[in-house]
């Protein structure tokens, strides 16, 4: 009877005990939730999406996965992760729990991104929002085909609805094309090349802010005069990785008038991943406005 007890514990999650059903939907695993969402969109009510980080105040370079973590690995038939050593802690969950049917989607080998120094923040670059969201139904079709049909319904109607983005941001090209500006952390970097906004920011403090080291008083001061100097219109401030570093940016450009966007890495609560993309990109065509 213990030993029965003991099983009915360590398997409860997977199958439940004592008469309890099997879950019939389709187990996936994101390592963010800007993935999860948008393979939950696709999915519909087929799949079961677990999202690893999903904490609005975490930085994601930090974060360490638990045991919980791997067993939701363990337990998927879908993966997607971001890739360029963003998420690596996927690959450690990956490989205490090997499976050969199950299928991983790395958005940076879809979009065929790689390199020690390439930005990592793939989801930022909205003209291939569609390629990401399409290498996901795939991958969700191919581990349950009997829902084909309906994935492919879902990867239509999530492609329709950024819409509303892909026309923001071809406003912003539009009419402010050429426009300078910078960011504390390269997190919107594919956004504001989508844009065709200029960069100014200075990788000498962008990259330590990124790693999690502290750049040179030279490059503090630097980024600090971009916006006391008025040399930018509008600074991106990574709300996620906040600092005294990237406070001091923030204080310099709210003194001089220069208007600050927040963006961050994991979709806040309450939001779609697209509602959350429109609402950033209709901040940042405000500012630019003036």
């Amino acid at each position: 009877m213990t030993r029965i007890v003991l099983i009915c514990v360590l398997l409860g999650a997977l199958a439940g005990c004592g008469g309890g059903a099997k879950s019939t939907t389709l187990q996936v695993v994101a390592s963010t939730n800007v993935y999860g969402d948008i393979a939950r969109q696709i999915g519909g009510s087929h799949v079961t999406v677990t999202s690893i980080l999903s904490d609005p105040n975490a930085d994601p370079h930090l974060f360490e996965p638990g045991t919980k973590n791997g067993l939701a690995v363990a337990q998927a038939r879908v993966v997607v992760q971001n890739g360029l050593g963003y998420d690596a802690f996927m690959s450690r969950l990956e490989s205490s729990a090997p499976n050969d049917s199950r299928r991983v989607v790395t958005i940076s080998d879809v979009l065929g991104i790689h390199g020690h120094d390439a930005n990592p923040h793939l989801w930022y670059d909205v003209p291939q929002l569609p390629k990401i969201a399409t290498a996901i139904e795939h991958a969700l079709a191919e581990a349950d085909p009997a829902q084909a049909a309906d994935y492919q319904s879902g990867l239509r109607s999530f492609i329709k609805s950024l819409g509303p983005l892909q026309t923001t941001v071809a406003q912003i090209r539009a009419n402010h094309a050429g426009a300078p500006v910078a960011y504390t952390e390269p997190v919107p970097g594919y956004l504001v090349a989508a844009a065709g906004l200029r960069n100014l920011s200075l990788s000498s403090f962008t990259l330590p802010i990124e790693a999690g080291s502290e750049p040179s008083a030279s490059a503090v001061s630097a980024m600090t005069a971009l916006a006391s100097k008025h040399r930018i219109k509008v600074l991106f401030y990574n709300n996620q990785a906040v600092s005294p570093i990237t406070q001091r940016v923030r204080a310099a450009a709210d003194a001089a008038g220069v208007p600050v966007v927040g963006v961050a890495e994991t979709v806040p609560a309450g939001l779609t991943f697209q509602s959350w993309q429109l609402k950033q990109a209709r901040e940042l065509l405000q500012a630019l406005n003036g």
